[in-house]
């Protein structure tokens, strides 16, 4: 068969006048012969009658269609050659020439990828990469008109900010595109202007990623673009760019890395024990390759695991991990994986996968899987352990390891006893000094008991998807520390069968009744509520969702306002960011309202109420808040379409 082998690219100029010239882009594909070849024999094996009274020559000759594929941001070109060599050229394993296409237009300064493979395909495609020059690089500008009014572009830092420079004539209009030239995949336009010179463009630098490139050409049929790509080597776009990455689990076993740009990384699967070691990698099932972003990609496993974890990392250090089936197949478990290794005569091997490294079964080793060695090995051909990988090379197997366990329950009660045994001695020896310690255990003790049994209702207004990721995260760190707390987005088979007002009239009551308080969390969208009830309550009652609860809330929260009743029964707090103190109602701020996550302590102080812990250790759980809200936060405010800390601001310089 004939494959493409290298490809070789030449600029080149296409003139129609002197100075009247386009840039191209001359592509030469390298062809050779894989694999035998036969020239036909006799053409009547084929069923083709050959006439006896056509007496000319046939030569036969290898054919083959080759591909050859052209990209350069906004336009893509495909043509396909029919390519054919004499038979007497064919020698397998060599190369046979190559074939020129003349040529490909591209803009200046664009960056290029060519991709060339035959049709079918036999083998993996070829692809190039190339940055053509712009006008500022080219020898030959004075032949190509465009480059004579094409705007000059400049970049350069201010603090944390880069600053766009674009030098043109005044009143001159000319279109800027921002585009994130992503691999594989056409490049996708993020932020486009048309605009009127000279202008200065304000980029934030956590906007910055290495494919971010900058387009402009001058407002005229058939200009020309001048295109680069300042930020490929910038440390703070890389930085940005594995914040954005995000591991996504695709059921039923796949997943995919989401990220604007290509990540110069590999991807690997590994083991995480339950006792918090290094994630130990599984070579087999995923050997080391680089990560294609953007793309599902299937796990070779026979079944899932939740200790089964996928690293994404860097020849320096590890990036990015994530255990997959954390969510559905529940916490680590305390399994044993044993790995099997299969030489040839069929000769077999276990090994236990432990921090140490891989200790053979059976072995004399100090450690606990050489110790269980014999009985996990009949755990294994009694089908006792679940097998998760099966291939040619070797096998991978969990074994459960509870009952081992159990039988070593004994020992450790006493050792308790002995324990509790000896701290009572002590305690009997040092009687006053104790005395201060425990008085200061009982507070603890109260004060925690007092932390479990408040409780807290928890009312917002879903404005979007992000918004209540973010109400998500922060009802889950205040259950943690621990607070009693509901939510609709923990009771959504309740409220769909008793309807959001019933619902709420139960919680409500409840949460007040056990002495807990009832949190409101004002967004923009819970603000343009309330206003909206405050001056028409019939119609705004109608305006919402079977299922939105805080606008159902409104008509019996109201009168405990208007009355006087709301202090010590509410609390009220905003997101930092996303609403400002003097966007709260008035109404609403007869009870503490609280900046979030800038007063956390305060905040949870008053969620706690008279039992609250001492400030040492409300300021740590208010550090624990903040650092489960962070990824939230951070999500919420990068959404695209919200408006918040994305996108360019232009300012005239005129």
């Amino acid at each position: 068969m004939l494959v493409p082998t290298r490809l070789q690219t030449e600029l080149v100029l296409r003139c129609y006048k002197e100075t009247d010239c386009d840039l191209c882009v001359r592509v030469a594909v390298h062809l050779a012969v894989h694999g035998y070849w036969e020239e036909p024999e006799d053409e009547e094996k084929f069923g083709i009658a050959e006439d006896p009274e056509i007496e000319e020559p046939r030569n036969a000759s290898l054919q083959a269609h080759v591909v050859l594929s052209f990209q350069a941001y906004p336009t893509a070109r495909c043509v396909l050659l029919e390519v054919q060599v004499p038979a007497a050229l064919v020698q397998p394993g060599q190369s046979v020439g190559s074939v020129v296409f003349d040529c490909f237009e591209a803009a200046l300064g664009a960056e290029v990828r060519i991709w060339s493979y035959t049709q079918p395909r036999y083998q993996k495609e070829l692809n190039l990469t190339q940055q053509l020059p712009d006008c500022r690089g080219l020898e030959v500008r004075d032949s190509i008109q465009s480059c004579w009014a094409l705007p000059g572009l400049n970049v350069s830092a201010d603090g944390d900010d880069v600053r766009l420079v674009l030098d043109v004539p005044e009143e001159m209009r000319f279109g800027l595109s921002l585009y994130w030239n992503q691999v594989p995949g056409p490049a996708k336009p993020w932020w486009h202007r048309n605009l009127t010179g000279p202008q200065t463009i304000t980029l934030n630098h956590t906007d910055l990623v290495p494919c971010l490139c900058i387009q402009v050409w001058p407002l005229e049929p058939d200009s020309v673009r001048t295109s680069i790509c300042p930020f490929r080597e910038d440390p703070r776009a890389h930085r940005n760019l594995w914040r954005a990455a995000r591991l996504q689990l695709l059921p039923p076993r796949a997943w995919r890395l989401d990220a604007p740009c290509s990540l110069p990384a590999e991807a690997t699967l590994c083991w995480q024990a339950p006792d918090g070691g290094p994630c130990q990698p599984l070579v087999p099932p995923l050997p080391r390759e680089n990560v294609t972003v953007n793309k599902a990609l299937e796990f070779p496993l026979l079944k899932g695991h939740p200790n089964i974890c996928v690293q994404v990392s860097t020849w320096e250090k590890q990036e990015l991990q994530e255990c997959l089936w954390a969510d559905s197949l529940g916490p680590l478990k305390d399994d044993m994986l044993l790995v099997e290794t299969r030489g040839p005569q069929d000769n077999r091997s276990l090994c236990a996968l432990e921090s140490s490294g891989c200790t053979p079964l059976l072995s004399r080793a100090s450690t606990r899987a050489a110790r269980l060695g014999g009985p996990l090995l009949q755990d294994v051909q009694s089908g006792q352990c679940l097998q998760l990988w099966d291939d040619d090379l070797g096998a991978l197997w969990a074994c459960p390891m509870e009952k081992y366990i159990h039988r070593r329950w004994a020992l450790v009660w006493l050792a308790c006893l002995l324990l509790a045994a000896v701290l009572f001695l002590l305690l009997l020896l040092k009687k006053n000094h104790v005395k201060g310690w425990l008085r200061l255990l009982k507070e603890d003790v109260r004060a925690g008991a007092a932390a479990r049994s408040r409780a807290a209702l928890l009312l917002y207004s879903a404005d979007d998807a992000g918004f209540e990721r973010l109400v998500g995260a922060l009802a889950s760190a205040l259950f943690q520390l621990p607070l009693r707390v509901a939510v609709d987005l923990w009771s959504r088979r309740e409220l769909s069968a008793q309807g959001p007002l019933a619902w709420f009239h139960a919680q409500r009551r409840q949460t007040l009744q056990e002495g807990g308080v009832v949190v409101l969390l004002f967004s923009p969208g819970a603000v343009a509520l309330c206003r909206e009830w405050l001056q028409d309550a019939t119609s705004a009652a109608g305006a919402h969702g079977p299922h939105d609860a805080f606008a159902a809330s409104l008509s019996c929260l109201l009168p405990d306002f208007l009355q006087g009743r709301a202090p010590g029964r509410y609390v009220g707090a905003y997101f930092d960011r996303l609403l400002s103190p003097d966007a709260v109602p008035a109404l609403f701020r007869s009870v503490p309202v609280f900046s979030l996550p800038s007063q956390l302590p305060d905040f949870l102080g008053t969620l706690q109420g008279p039992a609250a812990p001492r400030p040492w250790r409300l300021a740590e759980r208010a550090e624990q808040v903040s650092r489960a809200l962070q990824p939230a936060l951070d999500s919420c405010f990068r959404a695209p379409g919200t408006g918040r800390g994305m996108g360019p601001e232009a300012e005239n310089r005129t």
